[in-house]
């Protein structure tokens, strides 16, 4: 490790939901490195899905994007999780595994040279038999005649966030991967992608959001004991850091929120005890109260959408 520069393996990862730390990704540091599913992400243009195979809790809130590394408890402490990248680059160990698989001559040229998306060719001939859009191998297409990865990205993004699905398939979900039901309504499609979308930006934090708390009261900005007062005096709820101060607008719906096993807006600070809070401490704050507040209006919305499109079943193309 001495002969090393260590700077160029501090990494950026998404410690726990919206929660961003730095690690020393090196194998004497690291115990599992996943140098396989690692090389997909760090420095490269991609996104990956964070899911769970199975959960003992009674719901199922398990799924959450990075474009960063997340470490195997990102989205739950007790049963793991699993990173799934949009996106393969190819390596020495990558591209012969696609030789091995016997993929079709032109996509192993496309993949030997750059990236090629993760998504099994059963499923890409399904969703374009579905939906009748043609499917384009990088980025996203029209929605009127194409489809491609991030557009399908984009889909499961917003079933997984419906809370219809979540309800509707709950014992499913506590067994197993979810499993993403394809629709035949380009419609629905097209208006799912772009919820989906959405979501994804903002849980990525690539759009900034508006503000609605606010720090109000002076003090030591330490983090002692924090705790939550529900919404009075046409406030929308108080988060307490210490005896004295607290976050003002923060409503309660936000405020029990969880991805995963976390209460995003409690583990945040909790993990921070014994801190003091600077200033880009509290922007950071105030956008995750931001995001997911809009993440719970735009689940709203994506059941919305579903209902008016027929609901579950998803629907069929329409004539």
């Amino acid at each position: 490790v001495a002969d090393i520069e260590i700077s160029d393996y501090v990494t950026k990862v998404l410690y726990r939901p919206f929660d961003y730390r730095y690690c020393f990704y090196h194998p004497s540091a690291v115990d599992r490195t996943r140098k396989e599913i690692v090389d997909n992400v760090v420095d490269r243009k991609n996104v990956s899905i964070n899911l769970v195979r199975q959960t003992k809790m009674t719901s199922w809130q398990h799924v959450l994007a990075s474009d960063i590394p997340v470490p195997a408890i990102g989205v739950e402490i007790k049963d793991g999780s699993t990173l799934f990248p949009l996106y393969l680059y190819p390596n020495s160990t990558t591209k012969k595994q696609v030789l091995l698989d016997g993929i079709v001559a032109e996509t192993q040229a496309e993949y030997i040279t750059g990236r090629r998306a993760n998504l099994a060719p059963a499923f890409i001939e399904a969703l374009s038999a579905k939906t009748g859009l043609a499917y384009v191998p990088d980025g996203v297409g029209d929605l009127a005649n194409t489809w491609g990865p991030e557009d399908a990205f984009h889909y499961m993004y917003a079933i997984f966030h419906a809370p219809e699905y979540r309800s509707r398939y709950a014992a499913f979900l506590k067994m197993d991967f979810p499993r993403l039901p394809l629709t035949g309504d380009v419609a629905l499609f097209r208006e799912l992608c772009s919820l989906g979308a959405r979501l994804v930006d903002i849980h990525l934090q690539r759009v900034k959001l508006e503000p609605k708390t606010g720090f109000p009261i002076t003090g030591s900005g330490m983090v002692e004991k924090v705790r939550y007062t529900a919404p009075e005096h046409g406030e929308a709820g108080r988060v307490w850091i210490n005896d004295t101060q607290y976050i003002t607008g923060v409503p309660e719906e936000v405020w029990q929120f969880r991805i995963g096993g976390y209460q995003v807006c409690e583990k945040w600070l909790k993990d921070r005890k014994g801190r003091v809070l600077i200033y880009d401490d509290l922007m950071h704050y105030q956008q995750i109260v931001a995001a997911l507040a809009e993440t719970i209006t735009l689940m709203s919305k994506i059941d919305g959408v579903i209902n008016a499109h027929g609901g579950w079943p998803l629907g069929e193309r329409a004539a």
